[in-house]
C-alpha cells in the first residue's frame, strides 16, 4: 500500500491511455506525438485517401478558437470514419498529458485521452461487454462525460464514529462536510492538505471509508505526476502529486469542480487552434 488518502489498486498506477477496441490498435504510431509519421511519403498517400480527415481538422481548429473554459463541450463524431481515417486522426491528435477512466451506469465505461493539443480530447465509450458504442473528439476544458459522472455522487457526507487509534479525522471530515454544504457554482476550490496534518493510518483509513470512491479517475503528467480521484461525495476529490518512484509528495482533498490541474485553460484553446491549423497546412493542403 502507498501512503496517502487514495490507495490505487495493485498495478494500476501507470498513466491511463485509450485502449485498443475490437482488436484494432488506434494509438499514435510514435508514442505521444504521431506527427513524425505525417512527414513520410506513406503518410502523404494516406492523407490523399482520407479527405474527410482533412475536412475535420479546420472545423476542430474553429471550435478551439471559439471555445471558453466554462462553455459546454463541442463534440465531433468519429464513429463514421473508416479504419484508415481513424488511424490518421490518432496520429494527428497524439496523446497529451491528461487521461481518465469514467464509470457510468449499466457498465458503460468512458476512456478519455487529451490530445497533444490541450483542450482537444478523444472520448470513447464501451458497454458492459467491451463493445465500442461511441467515439468522438471533444473541444472542452474537461470532457462532458467526466463532469456528468462526477455529478452523479452523493450530495452530503455522513460522519460515523471513528475507530480506535484515530486522532484527527473528525475535524477533517467536519471541514469537508461544511465545504460541501456551503459550496456554490463558481466558487474557488477549497483544499485540505493531508500531508501537513498528523494523520494516523486509522485516520486515513476512516477518511477513505467515509468519502468512498467515485466514478472518475484522472491522471496528469503536466505538473509532475498527479492523480485525481473523485470520491463518492459530490465535489470532493482526492488529489495526489507523486515523484518518479510513485512516492506521494503532496496529498490533498479538494472540494470544488473538476480540478484545475487536469483542465484546459482559456489560452490553451487558442494555442491549440494555431497548432492544429499549422498541421493542416503542412500536411493536408
Amino acid at each position: 500500500m502507498k501512503a496517502g488518502f487514495w490507495v490505487a489498486p495493485e498495478g494500476s498506477d501507470t498513466p491511463l491511455a485509450i485502449l485498443p477496441i475490437g482488436g484494432v490498435d488506434l494509438s499514435p504510431r510514435q508514442g505521444r506525438d504521431g506527427l513524425r509519421f505525417l512527414a513520410t511519403s506513406d503518410a502523404a498517400a494516406l492523407v490523399a485517401r482520407c479527405p474527410r480527415v482533412a475536412d475535420l481538422l479546420p472545423r476542430l481548429a474553429d471550435a478551439l478558437d471559439r471555445q471558453t473554459a466554462t462553455a459546454p463541450g463541442l463534440i465531433f463524431d468519429l464513429g463514421r470514419l473508416g479504419e484508415e481515417e481513424m488511424r490518421l486522426v490518432a496520429d494527428v491528435l497524439g496523446e497529451g498529458e491528461v487521461a481518465a477512466t469514467v464509470a457510468l451506469p449499466d457498465g458503460v465505461v468512458a476512456q478519455v485521452q487529451e490530445s497533444v493539443m490541450a483542450g482537444l480530447w478523444r472520448v470513447r465509450f464501451t458497454d458492459a461487454g467491451g463493445r465500442l458504442v461511441a467515439d468522438y473528439a471533444e473541444v472542452s476544458a474537461v470532457p462532458q462525460a467526466v463532469r456528468r459522472a462526477a455529478a452523479m455522487t452523493l450530495p452530503d457526507l455522513e460522519i460515523a464514529t471513528p475507530p480506535e487509534g484515530a486522532m484527527n479525522v473528525l475535524p477533517v471530515l467536519a471541514e469537508i462536510r461544511d465545504a460541501v454544504l456551503s459550496r456554490r457554482p463558481g466558487d474557488p476550490p477549497r483544499t485540505i492538505s493531508l500531508t501537513l496534518l498528523p494523520m494516523t493510518p486509522e485516520d486515513l483509513d476512516f477518511l477513505q471509508a467515509s468519502l468512498g470512491t467515485g466514478p472518475v479517475r484522472l491522471v496528469s503528467r503536466g505538473y509532475g505526476n498527479c492523480r485525481a480521484q473523485a470520491t463518492a461525495i459530490n465535489g470532493v476529490w482526492s488529489i495526489q502529486f507523486t515523484n518518479s518512484m510513485d512516492t506521494v509528495l503532496l496529498d490533498t482533498i479538494e472540494i470544488g469542480d473538476v480540478p484545475e490541474v487536469v483542465s484546459a485553460a482559456e489560452e490553451d484553446f487558442r494555442d491549440s487552434a494555431e497548432r492544429l491549423r499549422e498541421i493542416h497546412e503542412a500536411y493536408f493542403v
